[in-house]
C-alpha cells in the first residue's frame, strides 16, 4: 500500500534526545543524520498507527480517550524514528475565524481561516471586555501525561501553540493590527504585553517539566518576500518576548529553536544575536533553499528540516526519497542539521511521501 518500506515502523527503536540535541548545538560530530518534524496531521497520523502499528485510533475527551490517544501519539513518534515526541497546545484566545471542510481524503475535520479585517479587539473598549483566558483553567494534562511516560531516552519538544505575532496579528486581526501600529501603537502594546505576560506564565508550567529537551517555538512573522508588518514593529512588539522565552529556556539549561514561516531575512541577525535562538526552522524553496541557508547562518545556529512541503504534496515517492538523501548528504554534512519537512506534515500530505521522506532519513 505505501511502497517498499525497508526501516520504518522501527522494530527496535533506540532514541537518544541527547545526542539529538547534542548534535544540533555543534556538540557530536558524525553518526546519522537525526528526524526533526515540527507537526503531523492526525489524517497522516492515523492510519500509520492503524495499519503498520497495529493499534487502534482513539479519539474522545474522557481521561481515558486521551490516554490511549497520547499512547498512541507517543509511538508514532517513537517508531517513525525520532528522537522526541513535539507536542504543543495553546491557552484559548477568543479569535474570529472562517471554518470549511478540510478537503484532504480522509478528513473529517475543518479547516479554519482567520478574520484578516476584523479582530475580537480594534479599540480599547474591546481590550476591557476580551475575555483573556487564565493560565491557571489551563488543563497541562496531556503536557504531564507524556512527560510521565515516554520510552527511555525519548524527550519532549513543546511549546505554547501559536507565538507572539500569531496572536497579536490574530487578536486583532492583520489589517486591525496594521492600522493600530500607526492610530494606537499604546493599544498594539497593550494587547501585545497581556499575551506575552500570559505566555510567560504558561512557560513556566511547562519548564517544570523534567523531560523538556526544547523548547520549539511557532511564530508566522513573514510570507514569501518579507515580514507580515515592519520589522521595527516586530523589534518592537513581539521580538522581546521571544528574547524572554529563549532566556527562560536557556536558563533551564535548554536551547530555542523557532518555526516561521515566509521571508525574515530582515530580522534573522535580531533572532539570532539578541533574542538567542539556537536553531531556525521552516523553509520554502521558492524563497531560500534549506541548504542555501545553511551555507549562509549555519555556523551560528542550527538548521532543522527544510524538505519543501510542495515536493512532499505533489512529488512522488521516489523524488521526495531523492530529496531526502540530497539533504542528509548536502546539510547533514556540515553538522548541526535535522532532517525532516520544511514546515509541517499537513492532511493533504500523501502518506506514502511521508513514509517515504522518514524511511529514507533511518536509512
Amino acid at each position: 500500500m505505501y511502497g517498499e518500506l525497508r526501516n520504518v515502523p522501527l522494530a527496535d527503536p533506540e532514541p537518544d534526545a541527547r545526542r539529538f540535541i547534542d548534535v544540533l548545538m555543534g556538540r557530536a560530530e558524525g553518526g546519522s543524520v537525526p528526524l526533526v518534524e515540527y507537526l503531523v496531521d492526525e489524517v497522516v497520523m492515523a492510519p500509520i498507527v492503524t495499519e503498520l502499528l497495529g493499534r487502534d485510533w482513539i479519539l474522545g475527551q474522557d481521561r481515558a480517550s486521551q490516554r490511549a490517544y497520547l499512547d498512541n501519539f507517543i509511538a508514532f513518534w517513537l517508531y517513525m524514528g525520532y528522537d522526541f515526541v513535539r507536542f504543543e497546545q495553546s491557552l484559548g484566545f477568543d479569535v474570529r475565524r472562517m471554518l470549511a471542510p478540510d478537503t484532504a481524503i480522509g478528513s473529517q475535520k475543518q479547516r479554519a481561516w482567520l478574520d484578516e479585517h476584523k479582530g475580537a479587539i480594534q479599540s480599547w473598549a474591546d481590550f476591557e471586555r476580551y475575555p483573556w483566558p487564565s493560565v491557571q483553567d489551563m488543563d497541562f494534562f496531556p503536557f504531564e501525561y507524556i512527560n510521565a511516560h515516554l520510552p527511555d531516552g525519548m524527550g519532549l519538544m513543546t511549546c505554547h501553540a501559536g507565538g507572539m505575532f500569531e496572536h497579536l496579528s490574530q487578536i486583532m486581526s492583520l489589517e486591525g493590527l496594521c492600522l493600530a501600529l500607526y492610530d494606537d501603537p499604546d493599544l498594539v502594546r497593550a494587547v501585545s504585553d497581556r499575551v506575552g505576560e500570559l505566555m510567560v506564565s504558561f512557560y513556566r508550567h511547562l519548564l517544570d517539566l523534567d523531560r523538556v529537551i526544547a523548547i520549539f517555538q511557532g511564530d508566522d512573522m513573514g510570507f514569501r518576500t518579507g515580514t507580515l508588518v515592519a520589522p521595527s514593529a516586530l523589534r518592537e512588539y513581539v521580538l522581546p518576548w521571544h528574547k524572554r522565552f529563549s532566556s527562560m529556556a536557556h536558563g533551564r539549561g535548554i536551547p530555542y529553536f523557532v518555526h516561521s514561516c515566509g521571508n525574515i531575512e530582515a530580522v534573522l541577525p535580531d533572532l539570532i544575536d539578541d533574542v538567542g535562538i539556537d536553531g531556525k526552522h521552516s523553509f520554502e524553496d521558492a524563497i531560500l533553499p534549506v541548504e542555501a541557508f545553511q551555507a549562509r547562518y549555519g555556523d551560528q545556529i542550527a538548521v532543522l528540516g527544510g524538505l519543501d512541503v510542495d515536493t512532499l504534496a505533489a512529488s512522488s515517492p521516489d523524488v521526495v526519497r531523492h530529496r531526502t538523501r540530497f539533504l542528509i548528504e548536502a546539510c547533514g554534512a556540515r553538522g548541526r542539521y535535522a532532517v525532516g519537512s520544511g514546515n509541517s506534515i499537513p492532511s493533504y500530505i500523501p502518506v506514502e511521501n511521508y513514509l517515504a521522506m522518514v524511511d529514507e532519513a533511518n536509512e
